[in-house]
């Protein structure tokens, strides 16, 4: 098994420390070439949305990307990875890849300074750290579309098939289970 992260922007290198840890492999997706590489899965980490997705369109990355996430290839997105995903930003007009049925809310939390540390239960997995920097939150969701968290009410992680998405960062903590829920998706995707 090997995981694509996009490595373009944003916490890329702490999703890598964390595959690292749990022993799988990854490649960097940094340019149009790296995208022709054998991968099982996709991170998308946090960030500026902004700048990633211009930066995706600029390299001619887009439209690859958005093709594999549409045929089903597992993705974990976090933060500005849940607002590329989102099917609609609020406050927001910028469309990216709109493959997640949820509507978000970007810097929802506020600027820098909004930025918080919590512990909430993660639906199949427990109660899990939780970093929140300049995060969206989800503010509405669609058919089929599971909710996994919540904080304070808002929700902040969702599944839609093989879509995990959530509003925090955990690379930047030392809890290891979500990423490797994230494998097991992957796992089960490839032996279809």
């Amino acid at each position: 098994m090997v995981i694509a992260v996009l490595a373009v922007q944003g916490a890329f290198a702490e999703h890598e420390h964390m595959l690292e840890k749990l022993g799988i492999s990854y490649v960097e997706l940094r340019k149009k070439d790296d995208l022709y590489q054998k991968y099982d899965g996709i991170i998308l980490p946090g960030g500026e949305s902004t700048v990633q997705g211009k930066l995706l369109k600029e390299l001619d990355m887009y439209d690859t990307i958005h093709g594999q996430i549409q045929q089903g290839m597992p993705v974990l997105a976090t933060c500005a990875g849940l607002i590329l995903l989102a099917d609609s930003v609020e406050n927001d007009d910028r469309e990216y890849f709109k493959t997640l049925p949820v509507t978000v809310k970007r810097n929802a939390y506020g600027r820098q300074l909004g930025s918080f540390h919590t512990k909430q239960e993660l639906k199949g997995i427990g109660i899990v750290p939780m970093t929140f920097i300049r995060a969206p939150y989800i503010t509405g969701v669609n058919e089929g579309v599971d909710i996994l968290a919540k904080e304070n009410g808002h929700i902040v992680a969702v599944r839609y098939k093989n879509q995990l998405a959530m509003s925090f960062h955990p690379e930047l903590d030392d809890d290891e289970r979500i990423h490797k829920y994230f494998a097991e998706i992957v796992r089960e995707h490839a032996k279809q």
